[in-house]
This record gives structure tokens, sequence and C-alpha cells, in this order.
């Protein structure tokens, strides 16, 4: 190796199958790779298939490999990702991802790649790298609070003491030393049950999270030391491992697509910062009655809105849920409910666009907050609680009350929280904060120091 460490490395990826997870990764990839760097990102035809185009200045440094999932009972034809799947069928996924191991040993054997950067499903692949010379990260596209909350690698697949799994999340943990108001909602907690326990055909996500870090040569993360110092301190405390922030990985300005002309033109009949746009990612499906909520709540609040709704999950989703009779006839003009692919950061970056509806996702909450938009923030599931209330803790967002045991809200306190943070002169403090981060969410130094110390510690790292 070079001695100033500007040796190039062959880098290979592999995200677990959430669209969620595969595209902060190839962001990851193609920062890499603007440094010169080869990659090797590794996921299933269909997949590679639906990934935005990559700049062509990139696409002799990224090369995607097609690796087929095996065939597993009950897992519906076709489906290669999550948003294929309705929620409980998603353990499916990732029965088939275990079964991965021979194409992958087969890749490691042919392609030596310097490192494999891989996620939390394929707990069994830091042992097999090692096996054939290959160094190993785990990426958590989850930030630091996230992990922090959850505890060490040996509470994660053992469990701490005699408490179950929700009696751990439902407290402070006691290896959280310092003052926090993080916490998600016993409702969250419940919501997520299936995959915090396992059963008897799927490892629980903590066992195959604490594998996975224990497996690794070091822990990626996608954060920053400005965002959150106390959990990323805790973060090496608990894992014993190389900590790596990988920075926020702020979006960049994506080209015209093809339907934007129409949505443009229908943003730019409205008011600056007026309205609000509603997403809950690509993993996130809203039951019928919270869909009632937030349909009733946005009539009720008077605002214009661009919603992207996912109202099925794949093929195989036989839940119907609908908007109620008449809302789309009631708020016509005012409101657009779009139900497939939207260009959320063009739309999010257009002046008309005054705060965000969110279920906390990090990629939209920085995308959100480099653009300094305001954050209103409903969240489903744990790991959306435990990131939205780190960011209430920090004043960076607002969150819409709900009951704590079973998630109810009403229409009026969405339209209060909607109304609070984008127009009411209370709520002033959420506009100016959200402006205030934009440097730290958007900036690109801070991006580009983070990254160069983790692709600095992969090349000191080989022998």
């Amino acid at each position: 190796m070079a001695e100033n460490g500007d040796r190039k490395l062959h880098i290979a990826m592999l995200p677990w199958l959430a669209f969620g997870h595969i595209i902060p990764f190839l962001e990851l990839a193609k920062l890499m790779a603007t440094k010169g760097h080869k990659i090797s990102f590794i996921s299933t035809p269909r997949n590679i298939h639906r990934l935005p185009q990559i700049p062509s200045t990139l696409t002799p440094l990224i090369n995607f490999i097609k690796i087929d999932i095996p065939k597993v009972e009950n897992l519906p034809e076709n489906a290669e990702s999550t948003k294929d799947l309705p929620f409980d069928k998603v353990k499916y996924l990732k029965i088939a991802c275990d079964g991965l191991k021979k194409p992958i040993t087969d890749f490691l054997q042919t392609s030596s790649p310097d490192w494999i950067i891989c996620d939390f499903v394929t707990y069994w692949l830091g042992p097999l790298a090692a096996e054939h010379g290959v160094l190993t990260a785990y990426f958590s596209v989850f930030p630091a609070v996230m992990l922090g909350f959850a505890g060490s690698p040996e509470v994660l697949m053992y469990g701490d003491d005699d408490q179950s799994v929700e009696q751990q999340l439902m407290s402070q943990p006691r290896w959280v030393t310092f003052e926090t108001e993080v916490q998600p909602s016993p409702f969250q907690i419940t919501r997520s049950f299936q995959n915090l326990t396992g059963d008897d055909e799927n490892i629980k996500d903590g066992y195959r999270l604490g594998a996975t870090v224990i497996g690794c040569d070091a822990v990626i993360v996608r954060s920053s030391s400005d965002f959150e110092p106390e959990w990323l301190n805790l973060l090496k405390k608990l894992y014993r491992k190389p900590i790596l922030p990988a920075g926020l990985l702020p979006a960049a300005v994506a080209d015209d697509h093809a339907c934007w002309g129409e949505t443009r033109e229908w943003l730019d009949k409205h008011e600056k910062g007026s309205v609000v746009y509603i997403a809950f990612g690509t993993e996130t499906k809203p039951n019928q009655y919270e869909l009632t909520q937030l349909a009733l709540g946005l009539e009720l609040c008077g605002l214009p809105f661009y919603w992207v709704l996912i109202d099925r999950r794949g093929s195989s989703d036989d839940e119907v849920i609908e908007l109620p009779r008449g809302f789309e006839e009631r708020t016509r003009g005012r409101g657009v409910v779009c139900r497939e692919w939207a260009p959320q950061f063009k739309i999010l970056s257009h002046e008309s666009v005054g705060g965000l509806l969110i279920h906390s996702g990090m990629s939209s909450v920085v995308e959100g907050l480099q653009l300094g938009k305001p954050l209103v923030l409903l969240p489903f599931v744990i790991d959306q609680g435990v990131i939205a209330s780190y960011l209430v803790e920090k004043k960076m967002a607002y969150m819409v009350p709900r009951d704590e045991l079973d998630g109810s809200f009403t229409p009026e306190s969405l339209a209060d929280s909607l109304s609070l943070v984008m127009v009411k002169e209370e709520g002033k403090m959420y506009r100016d904060k959200a402006k205030e981060m934009m440097s730290m969410f958007g900036g690109r130094d801070i991006q580009d120091k983070c990254l160069d110390e983790v692709l600095q510690f992969f090349q000191k790292s080989l022998k």
C-alpha cells in the first residue's frame, strides 16, 4: 500500500433488501466512487433494475452484481424487496437472505474485494468473509441513537438479565448514563413485536444485528459527531469496535423526471412555504384507522398538501385501505394524492413547500432539514419512535400527539400540529431551527470529512 494512503480500494456492498436500506447504501457507494474507489454493489436483479440511474462519470467504478434469492416457502413470486410484501411476510425475505451464503462465497472467491460493507440481516457474513481474507464493515442506516438505545451485541442477541424485550425498551436502558428523553412509545414496540422477538421460522432482528456487530471489523453509522456526539461515544463503549460516522448522506440535486413537469406546475400555483409534503417512506403503510385520521386532519387544517400514499405493499398485500368517501373531491386543487413514486427531493426543493409530515425515516429527515424545511413527525414503529423522540429532544422537530398505548390520534391534533409548525407564530422556533440545521444536514464539507476518515481507516486496516 502506498505510504500516503492513496491506494484505490475494491469495496463490495450488500444491503438488506429494503429500499430504505438499499438507497443509503447506494448513496455511500457513489460517494466512495467519486474518490476513485471500485464498488461492487450486490443485490437482486429486480432491485438493481429499480435503482435510480447513477451519474455517467461513476459507471466505470460501480459494478452492479446480480444474485438470485432462493425460493422460500410463503415468499411470493418476484418478491425481492420489502416493498413487494405485506409486513407479515417480510420475515420470509430474511429467511431467503440466509440462503445467499453460496453466491456470496462465490463472489468473495472470484472477486477478492478489500472490504465488504454489509447490513444487519446477513449476520453470517463476517466469519465467512474472514475465511477469504476480506474485511467486513456493518453499515447502519439508522443513527447511533437507535443503536445505542438498543444496547450491546450481547443484549441484542440474548436479552438483558430477566427483562423481556418489551420491558427493556419501555424504560431508559441502564447503559444510557446521560440525561435524555429518548423513548419509543408502547404502541410502537407492540407494532414491531414480530421483528423484535422472532419466531420458530425466523431469527429475531436483535440476534442478527448483535451477531453482525460481533463478526465485523468496523461499524459505519449514518451520522456525524455534530448530530449525536453522546450516542456515538456510547456506541464505542457498547460495541468495542471502531465506530466510523459516514456523514448524514445529504441528497444531491436530482435530474428532471418524466412526471416532474406536471408536479412543478401544480407547486408553482401555491404561495411560498404554504404546501405540506406528506410521505412515510417505502416501508411504512398506515392502517385504515391511521389513514382516515390523516385524511380528515389534512382536510381540517386547510393547508395545500402533496401526499405520497402507499396503500398497498406488493401484489400479495390483500389489506385494502381507502381514503374517506369524497376526500379527494373535497380537497381537489388544494391537495394531491400520489400513489406512485414521486421525485421527493425535487418536490421538497420547491419554494412552495413549507414543511414535511413524515414517519422519521432518516432519508426524509435529512432531505427536509438540509433544505431548511420544518418537520412534523408521525412515527409508527420502534426505530422511527426512537429517532423522532431524539429530534424532538433536540428541538429539531415536532411530534403529533398520540395515545402512548394504542397510538390513536385525532384529526384535530394532526391539523393543529401542522398549523403550529408551518403557520403560527408560536411555531416559529421550529421554522427557525430547520434553517439553522441546513449546514449540519446538508454541508458538503462535513460529509467529505466523514467519508475521508472512513476511507482512510479502510486503507490503513489492510495488511
